[in-house]
């Protein structure tokens, strides 16, 4: 079950936050086949003095970390992480280097979810795709 938790100055995310919502969890579910009824999403608008970043970096600069369960194919996680460029440049004119995109997998038995062990779930999704 992925989440998300996306991180940015409070002056850029705050105004794109629902769209953008909409197109992280639209690249999630094409890229990995997941339900999109089931987003899980946290922002994280942050005060300048609270976020910094390197040289080459604007204002606009965004850290998108996904943690999911394990088991989808190299080929799929860079599916994901190529979409969300492109649909995060032509939605919301945030240039690539602006962007950082951390995919962080783990096991089902690390996950609680719904007051059970992520291995004892029924899914109702493919995770080895």
């Amino acid at each position: 079950m992925p989440t998300s938790k996306i991180y940015g100055l409070k002056t850029n995310l705050n105004p794109i936050k629902e769209e953008l919502s909409a197109v992280i969890n639209s690249c999630v579910s094409n890229a990995l086949n997941f339900p999109k009824e089931k987003r899980l999403q946290r922002f994280f608008p942050m005060e300048k003095e609270d976020f910094y970043h390197g040289e080459g970096r604007s204002d606009k600069y965004t850290i998108i970390e996904i943690a999911l369960f394990e088991g989808r194919s190299k080929e799929t996680i860079r599916e994901l992480i190529t979409s969300l460029y492109s649909e995060i440049e032509k939605n919301f004119g945030i240039s690539k280097v602006d962007v950082d995109i951390l995919v962080l997998e783990l096991p089902k038995h690390n996950w609680g979810l719904q007051g059970a062990l992520g291995d004892e779930q029924n899914l109702g999704y493919k995770v080895e795709i």
